[in-house]
């Protein structure tokens, strides 16, 4: 599992805002940038949907004050999923990130295995990355939420 210190893996992501398509990469996304970087098991999943989200979509402003460029939501769906969560939960402030093929989640180890349910999935995580670099990681148990959600985060800041 990558760790505090080391820099986040070259990886090519998806992404759709505004109903335009995008591959932006890691460097794209993350050189030269104070960014706030939390991930989801699942788009339209409970915990997900109820607080991770919403909480981040709540504290934008507040996490932007503090220096951070910009706020992504990952999860190991595709692009046009993600639009949609992102457009049914009003989440205009934040970039709601595809890692569908999960390789960024495999590259950082920061993956787990549902096997039929719906194979690989990103770990519940949120993460400060400054110019690439991983500054602050907080890896929830499993089944649990706190330490990873916007309050965690913004408090931390």
């Amino acid at each position: 599992m990558i760790t505090v210190g080391q820099s986040l893996p070259e990886v090519t992501f998806s992404l759709r805002e505004k109903g335009e398509a995008s591959n932006p990469t890691t460097a794209d996304l993350f050189a030269n940038k104070k960014v706030v970087l939390f991930a989801v098991p699942g788009a339209f999943t409970p915990t997900c949907s109820e607080e991770h989200l919403p909480g981040y979509i709540a504290l934008a402003d507040k996490i932007q004050a503090k220096g951070v460029d910009s706020i992504i939501c990952l999860a190991v769906n595709d692009a046009f999923v993600m639009e949609a969560w992102g457009k049914t939960h009003n989440a205009e402030h934040l970039t709601m990130l595809a890692d569908g093929g999960a390789e960024f989640s495999k590259a950082t180890g920061l993956n787990f295995e549902t096997g039929g349910f719906g194979g690989t999935r990103a770990l519940r995580y949120s993460m400060l990355v400054e110019n690439g670099v991983v500054t602050q990681l907080n890896v929830e148990p499993p089944k649990e939420f706190g330490v990873s959600g916007a309050e965690a985060m913004l408090a931390s800041l």
